[in-house]
């Protein structure tokens, strides 16, 4: 988290308490494909980390390679075989979608991304079928490492709020 925007959350007095009690954050970001950051969030949205993670797992295991699907893999999977993963049908949908959409050049690559601005981003992505504002919000967090990104529609964030 930048200076700037531990100074404004600090003028919440809630948040001020928080970010004492806590103290600095060290996020690393994994700087993965945004593919491959997409596709997980589209996996972790609605669900818990374990039951996501046990998904995630299945769903890598459908291709039977080391290292994480690419979108023309993706692509050329039958609905089916994804949803034995444990994959929703509107998941499994979305995800295909943005993998065609990945091809078709929508997805941003690590680097194209260093060059775009947070709205840039979530204006783009936004545009394919199953990713909202909370799934570019934790692309933009975890993976690009942006520091000044606030998931208020998140449910942990909100119920971690109601707690402080």
């Amino acid at each position: 988290m930048t200076e700037r925007a531990r100074d404004h959350l600090k003028t919440d007095r809630v948040m001020a308490e928080v970010i004492h009690r806590i103290g600095p954050l060290n996020l690393r970001p994994r700087r993965i494909p945004p593919f491959q950051s997409l596709v997980q969030a589209i996996i972790h949205q609605q669900l818990s980390g374990q039951a996501a993670s046990r998904i995630l797992g299945r769903f890598q295991a459908v291709f039977g390679t080391r290292g994480f699907p690419g979108p023309h893999a993706v692509v050329s999977t039958e609905v089916e075989k994804l949803r034995a993963a444990g994959l929703s049908m509107a998941k499994a949908t979305y995800i295909k979608g943005l993998a065609q959409r990945a091809i078709e050049g929508l997805v941003p690559s690590l680097e194209q991304c260093n060059s775009l601005s947070d709205g840039e981003l979530l204006q783009r992505l936004t545009t394919i079928k199953g990713v909202g504002r909370w799934t570019v919000q934790m692309l933009l967090i975890f993976n690009l490492g942006r520091p000044d990104v606030f998931p208020i529609d998140d449910l942990g964030v909100r119920r971690g709020y109601q707690i402080a």
